[in-house]
């Protein structure tokens, strides 16, 4: 059975953790109680990254392109020095990392497509843009088939075999386990099954963002995986979390997202 909810807007779980998220980079924040919103809150490279993912698909354009030209309209919002390097370079080679910057991006397309193998492929393609080392390739297909199979209502169970089975990811440890000896770690797999975890512990949409930053490593990253996976599971992100995020978003971000929710509504459906 599919989980749909009037209202919601597929990629802005993602955008939502990483707003969210901005204050707590290099914080170190080991506590849930925070809040959520701040004046300095604002969106950063995992926004713009999960747009332009977004805009290849609904545009089929060339995606390296894409990550070019995006990075060229925001160039200090918090990339990552490989990728800045990648990026103001205009190369088209990848640069073999295995950290999370795939995996923080590829929420629109477990939206985009029908089957989890389709997800799949194409979270490769994706992430070999620029993640090609083998783990950095696995963070960003671990990540989209949590949220493909949070979109097919499959449990919470079912998500962690599936995602343990494949990936070989440890979501056995407890998130306090994980939050007592959680350092900054920007590695797909010192931050990718972390953020899971923060998901597969959470009670509700917000208490996955809350969960994942409360770890104390690369917070808005980490959100915004935990936020990805949370809002098709839930039904969405609740109404005053979506105003406030997207409120905070320019009007060519907030346009990209709204086109992605008329050609991708929650449910499946083919890309």
């Amino acid at each position: 059975m599919l989980r749909r909810a009037p209202g919601r807007v597929p990629v802005l779980g993602a955008i939502v953790g990483d707003v969210v998220g901005s204050v707590h980079e290099w914080a170190g924040t080991k506590t849930k109680e925070f809040p959520l919103f701040t004046p300095a809150s604002t969106f950063t490279d995992e926004t713009i990254l999960s747009i332009a993912v977004a805009e290849h698909l609904l545009d089929h354009t060339d995606c390296i392109d894409g990550f070019h030209r995006w990075f060229e309209r925001y160039p200090g919002a918090g990339f990552g020095g490989s990728f800045v390097h990648w990026a103001f370079r205009r190369q088209r080679e990848p640069y073999h990392s295995f950290g999370n910057g795939a995996a923080m991006r590829v929420a629109p397309i477990a939206h985009a497509f029908d089957t989890l193998d389709d997800v799949i492929l194409h979270a490769r393609a994706n992430a070999a843009i620029t993640h090609d080392h083998e783990e950095g390739i696995a963070g960003a297909e671990a990540v989209a088939a949590c949220v493909f199979l949070a979109r097919r209502g499959q449990s919470k169970d079912e998500i962690r075999r599936y995602v343990s089975g494949r990936f070989r990811y440890p979501l056995d440890q407890s998130l306090d386990d994980i939050r007592a000896r959680h350092e900054f770690d920007s590695s797909c797999a010192g931050s990718v099954p972390q953020s899971i975890v923060a998901f597969l512990e959470s009670a509700s949409f917000e208490d996955a963002v809350r969960n994942a930053i409360s770890v104390g490593g690369d917070a808005d990253t980490m959100a915004a995986i935990a936020g990805a996976i949370a809002e098709p599971f839930y039904g969405g992100v609740p109404a005053d979390i979506r105003t406030q995020t997207l409120a905070r978003l320019d009007d060519r971000l907030r346009g990209v997202v709204e086109r992605f929710c008329t050609a991708y509504p929650p449910g499946l459906k083919k890309g």
